[in-house]
């Protein structure tokens, strides 16, 4: 196996994986901090990386029926939210394609 290659956003603000501090995003990508996950307080990115994705899974929330991928990290294998792929509900696509990160599964530093 050999090295892993990891991507980074820059910005002021940087958000990374609590675990191995991998980058993951920064703050220009935040869309809302007014989601919970299971752990908590959980926000709403539009873009990510340095993740993996799983499968489609079906999940009803409590916003309906919305099909998700787990992410984590590509480095540590941390689970550290989901990414909508299709909300049923039409009140609910701006969340498709974008990524909730659980709060207490990622740190917020300064960039460069």
């Amino acid at each position: 196996m050999g090295r892993i290659f990891l991507e980074h956003l820059g910005g002021q603000r940087i958000f990374s994986c609590a675990h191995c501090e991998t980058p993951l995003t920064n703050r220009n990508e935040l869309v809302s901090t007014r989601f919970t996950g299971a752990t908590g307080r959980a926000f709403l990115f539009s873009r990510v990386v340095n993740t993996k994705q799983s499968p489609v899974q079906e999940r009803m929330m409590l916003t309906g029926r919305h099909f998700v991928r787990d992410i984590s990290c590509k480095k540590c294998d941390t689970k550290l939210g989901w990414m909508y792929e299709f909300a049923t509900e039409e009140s609910q696509r701006y969340k498709e394609g974008r990524v909730i990160l659980e709060r207490a599964l990622i740190n917020e530093s300064d960039g460069f």
